[in-house]
Order: structure tokens, then sequence, then C-alpha cells
């Protein structure tokens, strides 16, 4: 089992700050890092924007371990979460995946524990595991055939259509692709918790102000905002839309950091983010934000590649089994 350590750069007592706030001294640092040791930066889409500025490829995180596991670099800096380092790890074993806050967890990976999962399937036999691509290695280990949100429809259309099958964690991805395939696959309860909190009633709002504005919602939205969206899909397909229909305004319904990549691509366009709800108490909290993917840093990244630390490992024996469900939906999509 895959054990992470949670250490804070301040207690190895040997952080670096030489930039004083100066972020693009700090930009060319990195990037002169990557040079000298032939590393590359992959940034999430959720990340912030001076992160994807200094990125060498920025997308979702199935995206980024392919395009990473197709150059010659010796060094990956993925600025994202931890899965996502782990998943870089299992398509490029030969590479130095290094992460720059192992702090930065996922609240959707972290609702399936791979010891959970294997009572589930103890429970369920002759069920094959659908596991969305945010989940731990040792998840993937339990999974028949790894799915995004943007091929799951397309994965499991080509299932049989007698297959028991379990979708895990995200249970409103595996609702809407009951919805749309008429499969009655038995969902795991778990959501993200940054897509959970997006609510009708904010929609509802944005809409009265922004009447022609096209609704755009990612799959990990629970169904009532997802009945609202114009277009429902992964970040990429929101992008390719966006990119494909200028002059217009739409309202985003998945992490903020998005806007970053919609704005530099599409800037005739108007970007309206959902915003946080209002709670019983009358304050926002900030769920349009997913504090994990801000734990990333320039400095945490000029860190991490000087000291080339911390590194990010999975067992060879659960790499083993990863690996494969990660290659059958390659196979099917």
């Amino acid at each position: 089992m895959l054990t992470t350590v949670k250490t804070e750069w301040k207690n190895q007592g040997f952080i670096d700050e030489p930039f004083e706030g100066n972020n693009e001294a700090l930009k060319a640092a990195i990037r002169k890092l990557c040079d000298e040791k032939k590393a590359i930066i992959l940034a999430h889409y959720y990340t912030v924007g001076e992160i994807q500025e200094v990125a060498d490829f920025i997308g979702d995180s199935l995206a980024l371990a392919r395009k990473a596991a197709n150059t010659d670099a010796k060094i990956i800096v993925m600025c994202g979460v931890h899965f996502m380092a782990e998943t870089c790890k299992l398509l490029s074993p030969e590479k130095m995946v290094l992460c720059p806050d192992l702090n930065a967890g996922c609240s959707l990976a972290d609702s399936c524990k791979a010891e959970d999962l294997k009572k589930f399937k103890d429970e369920h036999p002759g069920y094959q595991v659908v596991s969305y691509v945010n989940t731990t290695a040792a998840v993937k280990a339990l999974t028949d055939v790894v799915v995004t949100s943007g091929n799951a429809k397309k994965v499991v259309d080509q299932l049989p259509e007698d297959a028991n099958i379990i979708f895990g964690p995200d249970y409103n991805l595996g609702n809407y692709i009951n919805e749309v395939t008429g499969r009655k696959m038995l969902l795991w309860n778990g959501g993200c918790h940054v897509h959970e909190r997006f609510s009708p009633a904010a929609i509802m709002k944005l809409k009265a102000e922004y009447p022609k504005a096209v609704v755009m919602a990612h799959l990990e939205c629970k169904g009532p905002v997802l009945a609202m969206a114009d277009v429902k899909g992964s970040t990429a397909d929101m992008l390719k839309y966006a990119q494909s229909h200028g002059g217009q305004q739409f309202i985003v319904a998945t992490e903020a950091g998005i806007l970053h990549e919609l704005q530099r691509t599409c800037p005739d366009c108007e970007f309206i983010p959902v915003p946080p709800e209002i709670t019983e108490s009358g304050l926002e909290c900030s769920c349009n934000e997913c504090q994990y993917m801000k734990m990333n840093t320039l400095l945490k990244i000029y860190n991490t590649l000087k000291y080339e630390w911390p590194t990010v490992d999975v067992d060879p024996a659960i790499a083993q089994d990863a690996v494969k469900p990660i290659q059958r939906m390659l196979e099917l999509s």
C-alpha cells in the first residue's frame, strides 16, 4: 500500500525564498532549472494562472500524464493533486515524479479507500469495477477499467449490456452515465467537494442577469445542476465548446481555475463563474475553488525542482495492477 508522508517544506529546514515576491524572476528561475535538469512542468486547469503560465503542458489529469510519458524528460513536476502525480508515475515509471506539496489531496479520491472498495467488491462477486481516473493507484489496482469524464459514456457503452458494474467513486458522474446509457450500475457514494456545492439557485440567479449566456457544467455536478446546463462535459469539453463558439457569454459551473485558460484562448468571450453558495448563516463558502489545487505555488515548484523533493512513488506490486485498467481504457476509447 502506498503511504504518503505529510510533510511541510519549512519543517525540512531548507525552503528557499530568494525572490521577495518577484514572480517574474521566480518564473525565470523555474524555467532555468527545467532546462538544467531536463524537467517538465504539468499544470492542471484548476491551478492558479501564474502556474499555468510557467507550465510546459496544461490540461486534465490523465491527458497530462500521457503527454509527459511521450516526452524524453527525466523529471516530471505535477502541479495538481497527489493522485495525479501517482498517475504520472504509473505511466512514466522510469521518470522522477515530483509533487510540490504532498498535502494537496483530493476529496473525491479520498471518498473511496482501497480497503473499502475491496470489501464492496467481495460483497458483489461477478461485478466489474469501472473507476473514475480521480482515484488513488491502490484503487486503480482493484479496477477493471478506468474512465475520464470525457470518455466515460464511450467506454461504458462498449461493455457487455448484461455486465454487472460497480462505478465509483463519483456518484454524480455515475448517475449521469446511467441516465444516458440506460445502465443500472451500482454507484459508489463519493463526490468532489467543489462540484457538490454548485446549486440550481445560483445558476438561476445568474441566468436572470445574463439571459443569453450558455450554461456549462462539469459532469461531477449534481443532477439538478446538470439539468440546467446547455453544455455538459469535462473541463476539456467546455474549453472545446467555448473555443468554437466565439463572442458569447458563458456561465461556468466547475472549479474557477479553468477561467484562466478559457479567457486566454477565448478573449472575445465573457465567462461568469457560478459563485459561492450562500449558507443558512448568510456566509459565503468558497465552493468554486479547490483549496488543494491552490496549495501549488511558484515558490514550491522552484524548491521541488531545486531539491528534487518530495518525490512520488508507487509500490511496484500496486503499479503492475494499477496500470492495466488505464491501458484497457485506452483500448476502448
